[in-house]
This record gives C-alpha cells, structure tokens and sequence, in this order.
C-alpha cells in the first residue's frame, strides 16, 4: 500500500469512529510503529486530524468552522476523481458554465480543460488558475474579484456585483456539506450568499459532492436538496442517504471506481 493510500484509510477511520490507536494501525496496515507515527505527522501537519498519545483523534469542526484549500484537496481524492470524471460528461463544447469553489470542482477543471470554445465563469482561484496553466485561444474565463476565503474563494459584495448579471448553461457547485434538514451548506456567510448569486444565474444546477458530505451542516444554506436538477456522489454514500437524495434532487448518480 502507498502511502497516500495508507493515509486516507487512517483519515477514513479517524472519521468514523472519531479516534485511532497507533497499536491497532501497524495490526491492521501491516507497516511497522514509526511508519504509522510518521503517517499521523503528516496528517496532522496537513490539519486533518489532531495527534494525541497513542494515537489520534478527529478534529471538532463546528458548523463555522472552514478548513483550507490544501486540507480539503487531501481529502477522498479517488471519489473526488470518480465524480469528476462524470461530471466533465455533462459539458459539451460551445457552452459557457460556472465552477464555484472547491475540491471537487477544481478536480473537475482539470477535465474540462481540452473542452473547446467553452466560457468559464469562477469565484475559485485554484480552478481559475488550472484553466491558466491550460490556455486556449477558444476559451475565456471570467474569474469574479472578492474576498479570499480560507478555501480561496472570492467572496462578497464584489463577487455578487460580478456574477448578477451573467447567465450560463450550468453551475457545478462545490459544498461543505448537505442534509434534508439543511439542504446544501456552507460555513461561510459570505460565500453562501455568493452562491446563491451563481445558483441563480444558472439554467442548471450540479452538485458533485463525495459521500463524507452526507448530515454535514455548515451554517448557511446555499440550496434545498430539491433545487438541484442532478447530484453526483460516489459509492460510499449510504443506501438510506442515496434514498433521500433521489427522492428530493432532480437525479442522483453514483459515480463507481
């Protein structure tokens, strides 16, 4: 096993049972005391989980709480990949579309970066800047000022001025979380209403958002679940949530690998 791939197994067991100890890790991994301690360095050098003796534990993240752009992109990176790969089959050439910020979005760029005459429009500066490292002479992209955000999003009364007048084919929004109660969330203020700008300039929306988003609640809503013509998860998200998603969202499709 790689070590990424060693790493995102601790990550995804720290994130369901909330703590991990280092004796159970070299059972179960099969890799000896220091790999695994070296391993909980980097994640909690990386602000993934919190080193404590013995062991780690999760990090308490309430509903304001907003890890950074580096944090997050360590996250499900295979999910984010397997969702991505889907969601770049909804564009066709000769379309303008929005990308909002976030991980999957910006795994989503790097899909669409081949696709020609395509018009862009972003709050994100990582995906923005994907599309610069990936020029075309057929594609414009219209990255909107603001804020900078913790996740490098750009935010606020600039980015809404920004975006209120435009129109595009379909807005790809990225989320902090989503739930029947809350619908699809942010734990930025500023940037929930930022999206709300985007959801209304476009004639379709796409949520692709991995599992670990299901019952996340951030403090402001973006979207009801019911808003969203399609939401694009991947195969760790639970038969019950798959059930609620389906019966709310447009469409749900499960991407598989």
């Amino acid at each position: 096993m790689l070590a990424q791939q060693r790493q995102q197994t601790i990550l995804e067991r720290v994130r369901s049972s909330g703590g991990v100890r280092v004796a159970d890790l070299v059972r179960e991994l099969g890799v000896s005391d220091m790999t695994i301690r070296r391993d909980l360095e980097v994640l909690a050098e990386r602000g993934l989980l919190a080193k404590v003796h013995g062991g780690a534990t999760a990090l308490d993240q309430g509903s304001t709480e907003e890890p950074g752009f580096t944090a997050k992109s360590a996250r499900q990176q295979r999910e984010k990949e397997a969702i991505a790969r889907v969601a770049a089959e909804l564009v066709r050439p000769g379309t303008a579309v929005a990308l909002s910020a976030g991980t999957t979005t910006w795994a989503l760029a790097h899909h669409l970066t081949g696709v020609p005459e395509l018009t862009v429009i972003t709050n994100s500066v990582p995906v923005a800047d994907v599309f610069h490292r990936n020029p075309r002479p057929d594609r414009t992209v219209v990255l909107t000022g603001g804020v900078r955000t913790p996740s490098d999003a750009l935010v606020g009364p600039v980015a809404v001025a920004a975006i209120r007048r435009l129109h595009v084919d379909t807005l790809f929004l990225g989320v902090h979380g989503m739930s029947v109660r809350a619908g699809f969330t942010t734990p930025n203020l500023l940037e929930a209403e930022t999206d709300r700008e985007l959801v209304a300039a476009a004639h379709r929306l796409v949520v692709p958002a991995d599992h670990t988003k299901w019952n996340t609640v951030g403090i402001s809503t973006i979207a009801e679940l019911a808003e969203a013509d399609l939401v694009i998860t991947d195969a760790g998200l639970p038969e019950d949530a798959r059930t609620e998603l389906a019966e709310r969202a447009g469409q749900l499709i499960i991407a598989e690998g």
